[in-house]
């Protein structure tokens, strides 16, 4: 889940840019948003939700810990409440060896077209 630089940039985020970014349904942000009382959307009056970084880092936790990990809710939020470092850590980890796996499928594809064109 890796946000681009312009995103970095950004202080405020749509439920609909948040939904998009961890391909989930908006009303599981709003669901997760009841379950986990770390992620707080600023609101406006009409209710519209504005998300921070630090919303989007707790949400990235939680997909991690429910989507990748397939842990319950209760469990994530057991994990998240006893053990947040190593979770943060853990989280960071996996997604860094993600990307050392794409960067070396990447060069493989480079090294078969290489091999293809001889």
């Amino acid at each position: 889940m890796a946000l681009n630089k312009d995103k970095k940039l950004k202080l405020y985020f749509s439920i609909s840019e948040v939904a998009q970014m961890f391909d989930v349904n908006e009303s599981t942000l709003r669901f997760w948003e009841k379950e986990f009382n770390q992620i707080r959307p600023r609101k406006t009056g009409k209710g519209t939700r504005f998300y921070r970084q630090e919303d989007i880092d707790i949400i990235r936790l939680i997909y991690h810990l429910v989507k990748e990990r397939g842990m319950t809710l209760e469990g994530a939020r057991k994990k998240l409440k006893e053990n947040p470092e190593t979770t943060v850590r853990h989280e960071e980890i996996v997604n860094r060896l993600k990307q050392i796996k794409d960067e070396l499928l990447d060069l493989k594809e480079a090294f078969d077209a290489l091999d293809t064109a001889r």
